[in-house]
C-alpha cells in the first residue's frame, strides 16, 4: 500500500493538472452548453435553446461544418498518400539518404504560426514566391488567399508542408516489414508493383490506420493556419470558416460561451462518431503481422 501511495505521489502533479485543466472544464462545459453565459455575468439556464439555434437558425454553423468535413475528406487522404509516397522514396538505400530524410522531416517541427506567416509571404499575389515563379513562365498566378476559389485550396496544400511527421512513422513501418517476404515474392516472380500491392501496402495498413485516426481528429480541429492567415476572419465569403474558427469567434469575439460550449459538444460527438466508425471498419482492411 505504501508503494502505491509513493507512486500516486509522483504522478500527483499530472493528476492535479488533468483534473483542474481538463476534467473539471470538460464537465462544466456540459452545463454551460444549456445556458446563456457571457463570462462577466452568471450563467442563465435556457435549456436546449443553444442546440436548437445551432441546428435550425445558424446558417454559418452548417457552412462551417461543411467546410470542415470537406477539408477532412480532401486533406486527410491527400496527406496519407503523400506521406506514404515520400516514405517509399526515402526508404531507398542511396547515398545521402539520411540528409534527404532530415530535409523532408524538418518542416513538420517548425511552429505552425511561423509556417503560416511564411506562407502569407509565399502566397502573396504581388510579391509572393509562387506567383513570382509563375510569372517567370508567363503565367498569371491567382490571388491565393484572397480569392474564394483558391483560399480553401491554398490551406489544403499548406497542410502538405508538415507531412514529414507522418512520413517518419510510415518509414518506421516500412523498416518493420520482414525482407524475407520480398525475397519469397521475387522468387515467385512478383514484380515491383505486385510486391507493393500485396506486401508493402497491406503490411503498412496498421500505420496508415493510426495516421488516419489522428489525421481525422486533427482535421476536425483545424484552426491555427486559418486564424493566422485569414487575420482572424473567415476568408473571402466565409470560404475558410472552419468549425473551430467559428467556435472561437462565438466564444472569444462575441463572448457567447454557452453557445460555444454547445458547438464544442456537437464537435465532440461528431469526432467520436467518425472515430468509432473508422475503428469498426478497420478489421476489414487493416492487416497485422500475425
Amino acid at each position: 500500500m505504501k508503494r502505491h501511495l509513493v507512486g500516486y505521489a509522483f504522478i500527483s502533479p499530472w493528476l492535479i493538472g488533468f483534473a483542474v485543466f481538463t476534467a473539471v472544464p470538460f464537465v462544466i462545459s456540459i452545463y454551460l452548453s444549456f445556458t446563456r453565459y457571457n463570462v462577466v455575468t452568471e450563467p442563465v439556464w435556457v435549456g436546449a435553446v443553444n442546440y436548437r439555434t445551432l441546428l435550425a437558425h445558424d446558417p454559418l454553423f452548417w457552412k462551417a461544418m461543411g467546410i470542415t468535413l470537406k477539408y477532412a475528406a480532401i486533406a486527410v487522404p491527400l496527406g496519407i498518400f503523400t506521406g506514404v509516397a515520400l516514405a517509399l522514396l526515402l526508404n531507398l538505400e542511396i547515398r545521402g539518404i539520411a540528409i534527404y530524410r532530415t530535409i523532408f522531416y524538418l518542416p513538420s517541427i517548425v511552429p505552425v504560426v511561423a509556417t503560416s506567416v511564411v506562407f502569407l509571404w509565399i502566397l502573396n499575389p504581388q510579391i509572393g514566391l509562387v506567383n513570382g515563379i509563375l510569372r517567370s513562365v508567363d503565367i498569371i498566378g491567382p490571388n491565393w488567399l484572397g480569392s474564394e476559389d483558391w483560399a480553401f485550396t491554398s490551406l489544403v496544400l499548406m497542410g502538405l508542408w508538415g507531412v514529414g511527421g507522418s512520413m517518419i512513422i510510415y518509414l518506421a513501418g516500412l523498416k518493420d516489414i520482414p525482407y524475407t517476404l520480398y525475397e519469397a515474392a521475387m522468387i515467385d516472380g512478383a514484380n515491383a508493383w505486385h510486391r507493393m500491392r500485396h506486401i508493402t501496402l497491406p503490411m503498412l495498413t496498421p500505420v496508415i490506420f493510426f495516421n488516419l485516426v489522428m489525421g481525422v481528429i486533427s482535421a476536425f480541429q483545424y484552426f491555427t493556419q486559418a486564424y493566422v492567415i485569414m487575420d482572424a476572419t473567415s476568408g473571402p465569403n466565409d470560404s475558410t470558416l472552419f468549425y473551430a474558427l467559428h467556435l472561437f469567434n462565438r466564444a472569444w469575439r462575441y463572448l457567447d460561451m454557452g453557445y460555444a460550449s454547445a458547438m464544442a459538444w456537437i464537435l465532440f460527438v461528431l469526432v467520436m462518431t467518425v472515430t468509432l466508425t473508422i475503428f469498426r471498419s478497420h478489421r476489414r482492411w487493416v492487416h497485422y503481422g500475425n
